[in-house]
């Protein structure tokens, strides 16, 4: 079993907690990412997915008919679509289903509150998959492929 760990990032909300993050590469540029254990599917931004997926290969489907992605987001509609290759450290996934939901409420607040925007969410699918081991104490996750 390979072990790859990965550096973190833990910001301070303004007293009201604290969020990890995980810089992550997508579509050749190095974006940063929430990694949430409660998040059950991973999710990343909509706009940045139609601007680097043809629109063909990105299906709009309605949140009710949605029982892919389960968030505490509301929305009009969410994406599905096939990221080529996302990569966390040495991590690399290829040609991962993707749900794309809009992000820019999560990065208004972000960006007022002074820290770095945000191209998606890392959660449990991810987390559960590669047995991610999250250390608090050394801010990196370490991944078990």
């Amino acid at each position: 079993m390979r072990t790859i760990r990965v550096p973190l990032k833990l910001i301070n909300l303004q007293d009201d907690g604290f969020h990890l993050l995980v810089e992550i590469v997508v579509f050749g540029k190095k974006h940063w990412a929430v990694l949430d254990t409660g998040a059950s599917r991973s999710v990343f931004d909509k706009a940045l997915l139609e601007q680097n997926i043809a629109s063909e290969a990105i299906e709009t489907i309605n949140p009710e008919e949605d029982t892919v992605a389960t968030t505490l987001f509301s929305t009009s509609s969410t994406a599905v679509a096939i990221l080529p290759k996302l990569k966390l450290g040495k991590l690399k996934i290829k040609k991962y289903q993707v749900v794309g939901l809009d992000l820019q409420s999560v990065n208004e607040a972000y960006e007022h509150l002074g820290h770095p925007q945000v191209a998606g969410i890392i959660g449990g699918d991810i987390l559960i998959k590669y047995k991610a081991k999250i250390s608090y104490k050394r801010l990196r996750v370490t991944f078990y492929k």
